[in-house]
């Protein structure tokens, strides 16, 4: 899993991605990048609303994007920021597509 620093873990650190970074979608999610020259692990955040599913279903997907990240980590560049939304049609994605998604969006967007 993702370790705290890692985690993007504050609101305005979230809007500053979502608003100021690159943008990539998919069919079941959409990916925002911002890179930065700081020398510290890429870290990531996840948006999963209700329009997702039930709770179960929310923190379900919410798993598998960060699995796929965590994965994913030695190849993004250092200093980067990811937030991934989670589209409504995620519900019913398995793992393997949101791993083709995220990381043909993390290639595109915060390859190393």
């Amino acid at each position: 899993m993702l370790a705290r620093a890692q985690r993007i873990t504050r609101g305005a650190e979230y809007k500053a991605v979502v608003r100021g970074g690159g943008r990539c979608a998919g069919a079941h999610t959409v990916t925002y990048v911002v890179t930065t020259s700081e020398d510290r692990p890429a870290r990531f955040g996840f948006i999963v609303s209700k329009q997702v599913g039930t709770a179960v279903t929310r923190n379900t997907v919410r798993r598998r994007l960060k699995a796929v990240c965590a994965a994913a980590l030695p190849d993004v560049r250092r200093g980067a920021d990811v937030v991934i939304r989670a589209l409504p049609s995620a519900a019913s994605a398995d793992y393997a597509q949101l791993r083709i998604e995220v990381t043909r969006c993390l290639e595109r967007r915060a390859a190393a």
